[in-house]
């Protein structure tokens, strides 16, 4: 079992890990630089573990070390307890949860070695919103995508904030990075895979027409909120598709318009 370490100071070097994770700016410079990521509360934490990923260390406050007693005592890593008050102070906010555990970020596969066995992946370009990122996530985790892609300039997956929005599901589904992007795609293109663009647009064709849970192998292209695909991105699609809505609703949130789409790219439905 591992040893639980009382800290009363919030400067206290070892809580480094810890410290600002609510400057965004910071934190996105600092995790991958350092070879980190934040895990946040009780079944993030549990399914980091499960996934292999490495502790570096656990930070918990007192009600949480019974709660948390198994993983305490299977840690090979320095686990941390502090009072509710030094959470805030090193962290810079209210842990609600009273659990945060530093993990060890993986090296991220190539993309071609993600493509080789999937036939469903998720293709996003600009997203950086990590609320975005998170959902997007979730729902490829429950609705069988086999991996995501990310352009250079999407967000990181591993930021505390997509890894709690997606409740772990950043752990379930591999991703890669398309860089450099365009030639990414063209990749992605020579490895079997029929390009989808996922847009508003009415001259789009609507999911359904295009039955993509037919299609051998498929890769949904989803843009940035409000801005959408590049109109490079799109020009590089086999086809640009739509979600069919009512009531005067012209498009939806990337994570709904996500989780639509992929139910729509999901083998194994009728009619498959």
């Amino acid at each position: 079992m591992a040893e639980l370490i009382t800290v009363e100071d919030p400067d206290d070097p070892r809580l480094h890990d810890y410290t600002g994770l609510t400057d965004v700016e910071l934190r996105r410079r600092r995790e991958p630089a350092e070879g980190l990521f934040i895990a946040e509360g009780e079944k993030v934490v549990r399914r980091a573990l499960d996934s292999g990923y490495r502790m570096r260390s656990m930070l918990l406050t007192p009600k949480w070390a019974d709660v948390m007693r198994d993983v305490v005592e299977a840690a090979e890593a320095p686990v941390y307890v502090v009072s509710p008050a030094v959470a805030e102070q090193v962290t810079g906010y209210h842990v609600h949860r009273g659990a945060l555990a530093s993990m060890c970020r993986k090296p991220l596969p190539a993309a071609g070695e993600v493509l080789r066995t999937a036939r469903r992946v998720a293709v996003m370009e600009s997203v950086n919103d990590h609320t975005n990122i998170g959902a997007v996530f979730r729902s490829a985790a429950a609705l069988g995508m086999d991996a995501v892609l990310l352009s250079p300039d999407c967000a990181d997956p591993l930021y505390r904030r997509s890894v709690k929005v997606s409740m772990g599901a950043v752990f379930a589904v591999p991703y890669a990075r398309l860089d450099p992007w365009f030639d990414g795609l063209a990749a992605v293109r020579a490895a079997g895979f029929t390009l989808l663009a996922l847009t508003p647009g009415e001259q789009a064709t609507p999911l359904d027409e295009a039955a993509p849970h037919r299609m051998e192998r498929v890769a949904l292209m989803l843009g940035a909120e409000g801005t959408g695909l590049s109109a490079k991105a799109m020009d590089a699609s086999d086809l640009r598709v739509r979600i069919p809505m009512a009531h005067g609703v012209d498009s939806l949130n990337v994570g709904a318009a996500a989780a639509v789409a992929f139910y729509a790219v999901a083998t194994g439905r009728p009619g498959s």
